[in-house]
């Protein structure tokens, strides 16, 4: 069992890396994957959409269980759910299902990603405190984000790869059985330290206790509250860009058949992602307040995307992916660090629950839509008004600012017991 701060935090890395590579293997192509199911842009981004919604459907339900029954239990129900939904896809493209069953199945696999949102991060949160780690929170998101980048890297990569000498399938069978690979390695390796499961209670009753104790210290508190605001236009708006790099960048390299080439834009995200993680530290030096550093990134961001819009080259394309990522990678570990500083252990699961939730929420509307611009007036037309939509994010943040919170400054280095 683990006693250890370097324990728990080997584990977490482990976990972060094994289902990084699993969820990546099909990040390159999905977008393509789709398409060649038959199904328009609309359809596809709508299919998203749909995978987006199950995400905001369970985020709290499987947040609640993940401080009703244990993190663990939460991780080990998400693999199985993941694992069986990503084989259903396969079989739809197969048959070239028509769209309603894609919604059900994307649904499906949103739920199975809503296991993990919240549960692994408050498992690593608590454990480390239990265990007496002394560091600060964001050296082991950083690090955390750096592994799985390269799990990122590599699964996107071979995923593209291998579709382009395999068909567009097989990355989604591999990913199936790495998701059952990573349930064994979870149920040897997680335990719940620092946070006892109540087993033995009413769901119903604790759902209410916890969604309300869940308001009262997420919800109402100012910080929380406005930087959860800004979260729907800036991960809505990510999410999109994200899979529609796919189609746009072979789009500008000419070949729609060079599914490795599409992977590079997944690749370029995970590499970014790993320098990003190691450079955090720095750039967070550079602000004295957490939400400062927010700001400028999700600025930078939204001018990178205005960007990929204007500027037709395939090679000028990469190296903004390339930022895109970047700026994205650095600037996850300090919102983590300033969100787990804001709130209490025993509804940590569920506030970072609804926190996804928050960010989900916004590509349900967004991702539909602005494929729909991309029917109609191309995806360099959809990242302008993507640009746009992200631009409102920005007075949120800067209200989370304007509230002062302890954990905005370096003197909330650690999360709030």
């Amino acid at each position: 069992m683990i006693t250890t701060s370097t324990g728990v935090r080997r584990t977490y890395y482990a976990l972060e890396l094994g289902n990084t590579l699993a969820a990546s293997l099909i990040w390159g192509i999905n977008t393509i994957f789709l398409l060649d199911a038959g199904l328009s842009n609309l359809e596809a981004f709508a299919a998203n959409a749909f995978f987006t919604a199950g995400m905001v459907l369970f985020e709290v339900p499987t947040g609640v269980v993940a401080d009703l029954w244990g993190r663990r239990a939460s991780f080990l129900l998400g693999t199985v759910t993941l694992a069986v939904s990503t084989a259903l896809y396969v079989l739809l493209w197969r048959i070239e299902a028509p769209f309603w069953q894609w919604a059900v199945v994307s649904l499906l696999i949103g739920l199975g990603f809503t296991f993990f949102s919240g549960a692994v991060e408050a498992w690593l949160v608590d454990a480390l405190t239990a265990t007496g780690y002394e560091g600060q929170l964001e050296s082991v998101f950083a690090r955390g984000q750096a592994i799985s980048g390269a799990g990122m890297l590599v699964g996107s990569v071979a995923g593209g790869y291998i579709a382009q000498l395999v068909d567009l399938g097989a990355p989604f069978v591999l990913r199936a059985a790495i998701l059952g690979l990573m349930f064994v390695v979870a149920a040897l390796l997680m335990r719940d330290i620092g946070f006892t499961p109540r087993r033995d209670a009413r769901p119903l009753a604790e759902i209410r206790e916890i969604v309300s104790s869940s308001v009262e210290y997420g919800w109402r508190v100012p910080a929380v509250k406005y930087l959860m605001l800004a979260a729907p236009f800036s991960g809505g708006v990510g999410v999109y860009v994200f899979y529609a790099l796919q189609p746009h960048l072979l789009d500008l390299y000419g070949d729609p058949g060079a599914y490795g080439v599409a992977g590079l834009a997944a690749a370029l995200v995970a590499a970014a992602q790993i320098v990003g993680g190691l450079i955090t530290p720095s750039i967070r030096r550079l602000f004295h307040r957490r939400t400062s550093a927010l700001i400028a990134v999700e600025a930078a961001g939204t001018a990178v995307i205005l960007l990929l819009g204007l500027l037709a080259s395939f090679w000028v394309a990469l190296v903004l992916v390339a930022i895109w990522g970047l700026l994205f990678a650095a600037a996850m570990p300090i919102r983590q660090a300033y969100l787990n500083g804001l709130i209490p252990s025993q509804q940590r699961a569920t506030i970072l629950s609804f926190d996804s939730l928050m960010s989900n929420s916004g590509g349900i509307v967004t991702q539909p839509l602005l494929g729909r611009a991309a029917d109609v007036w191309g995806y360099p037309a959809s990242f302008a008004i993507s640009s746009v939509v992200q631009v409102a994010a920005l007075p949120f943040v800067a209200r989370a600012r304007a509230e002062r919170a302890p954990a905005d400054t370096d003197l909330a280095a650690t999360p709030t017991p």
